[in-house]
């Protein structure tokens, strides 16, 4: 794992990356994160750790441009975690949760760079994620049917 890339942040709210000797701006701080830099953001008078608190900037920014990845329903119930005996396997679960999902997403592409015909593979998923919604629905409706025969036999 790389060094961590020191950012500090200025009463001014100015961000101040150490490695490039230059002042960033959030977005700055977006892009290094997506290009998977490991950044911690200490205040630069009294060296608290501020890196929470501004990736949570960042994602608020993103969540107001655009399509939002978190509902306001989905904010909610993540309020509702916070002091809940299960705060921490909630934590932990949606940690891993957003790891599996990072970690497919990038099979995926990495399988798509390999195929030649990258249409023909997504048509195949799709066909594929069609074939086991059918089985669900087949299989939930078959219950069902089963469940009111059985009622009118009684």
């Amino acid at each position: 794992m790389s060094e961590k890339r020191i950012i500090k942040k200025y009463p001014n709210r100015r961000l101040y990356d150490t490695a490039i000797s230059k002042y960033v701006t959030l977005n700055d701080v977006k892009q290094l994160v997506i290009d998977k830099e490991h950044v911690q953001i200490v205040d630069a008078k009294t060296k608290d750790d501020l890196t929470r608190s501004v990736l949570l900037q960042v994602i608020l920014e993103q969540e107001e441009e655009g399509k939002p990845i978190m509902s306001a329903e989905m904010l909610e119930q993540l309020i509702r975690f916070y002091g809940d005996p299960f705060q921490n396997n909630f934590a932990s679960y949606l940690e891993n949760s957003v790891k599996l999902i990072a970690e497919q997403r990038a099979k995926v592409r990495s399988s798509i760079e390999k195929v030649s015909d990258p249409l023909s593979l997504m048509s195949k998923l799709a066909n594929r994620n069609m074939e086991v919604f059918k089985e669900m629905q087949d299989g939930l409706f078959s219950k069902m049917l089963d469940g009111s025969r059985t009622d009118k036999k009684k």
